[in-house]
């Protein structure tokens, strides 16, 4: 071997026994520190919220390092999957004006929500989300979930968002779907003060926003777990809202601040509905997963959400009106 690879014998017995150089350990240490915030995220980081992370674990490198010891590692995050149409527009109604024309900017909380929906594929069949998100935070400050698309789905994000941060003349934006356009949507703005705001028919860029959250729930739960029935998936997203997103996920327009820590940052110290009711924040604390990969799905798996749940006592209603404590995750098998 040592005629091959032309080095000496000598040379070769001392580069056997030499002890890892400080360079070596330093990345052996890092790479522990990743990994260790690579399962807090629950493998949803790729390097550059890592990169943000590592302060908080008393570690710091260059993102170049980090991503160059996640490669070698074969350690990376999640990416995001292709999007289906849960809009329908009535072309009956009529929508109200466009107030953003695609500006995305705040100065403060509470001036400008957008919402949306999605929808959440089950073994029961969907179950359907709407968000209310603050353009200043990020945060999802009003959400709901439902088996239905009728106008009363985003009527219960709306009066969530409004029972928790009391706002003024805030502008609700959303696309022109008919939960939005109805008759319904628009009394009860007019009622709580609010004024609504649509985007273009079939323009996803008027409502970017919203989009983009949908793709990082998509992305880092939806995509990742199977739901045998409507009321595990609601857990699941309930942990995710306000176990994880809103508390401790690093956002990146917000200098790499979790919605939450960015409002206490700035002087908003506020708590959510369901402070008191979360479950520790490690998004593995609460769950051991017994992942089975699907075949048919590669890299997701039909195990309970690893997010923090409701605590079966709570007695705590979702937005949505469905009782999350009347059963908990389970680990499911494969799906046939």
């Amino acid at each position: 071997m040592c005629r091959v690879l032309e080095v000496s014998r000598s040379g070769y017995y001392a580069w056997l026994k030499r002890a890892p150089s400080e360079r070596t350990k330093a990345n052996a240490a890092l790479l522990e520190t990743i990994r260790a915030i690579h399962v807090e995220s629950d493998g949803t980081y790729g390097a550059p919220r890592i990169h943000a992370d590592l302060p908080s674990k008393g570690a710091r490198a260059s993102l170049n390092r980090v991503a160059r010891v996640m490669r070698g590692a074969g350690i990376r995050g999640v990416s995001r999957r292709k999007w289906t149409k849960t809009t329908r527009r009535d072309r009956d109604a009529r929508p109200a004006p466009d107030l953003l024309e695609r500006d995305f900017t705040a100065t403060g909380p509470d001036q400008v929500w957008v919402a949306d929906i999605t929808y959440i594929p089950t073994w029961s069949g969907f179950l359907y989300l709407a968000i209310v998100l603050d353009v200043w935070s990020r945060r999802i400050v009003g959400w709901a979930m439902e088996t239905h698309l009728r106008a009363e789905l985003v009527l219960k994000a709306l009066d969530m968002a409004v029972w928790q941060r009391r706002p003024t003349g805030v502008i609700h934006h959303s696309d022109q779907g008919t939960q939005y356009t109805s008759v319904a949507f628009g009394r009860r703005c007019k009622a709580l003060g609010v004024r609504p705001s649509m985007g273009s028919v079939g323009d996803a860029y008027d409502n970017a926003m919203a989009e983009s959250f949908f793709a990082t729930l998509e992305c880092e739960l939806i995509d990742r777990y199977r739901f045998r029935t409507r009321a595990e998936a609601t857990m699941a997203v309930f942990g995710y809202i306000e176990g994880w997103y809103n508390p401790r996920r690093r956002h990146s327009a917000l200098g790499y601040e979790s919605p939450m820590s960015f409002e206490r940052t700035h002087g908003l110290g506020a708590l959510s509905v369901s402070e008191g009711l979360r479950a520790p924040l490690s998004p593995r604390s609460t769950t051991a997963l017994a992942k089975t990969t699907r075949e048919d799905a590669p890299g997701s798996t039909t195990a309970a959400s690893p997010y923090p749940q409701v605590p079966p006592s709570s007695g705590l209603s979702t937005p949505g009106g469905s009782n999350t404590a009347s059963g908990t995750a389970a680990l499911h098998s494969p799906a046939p």
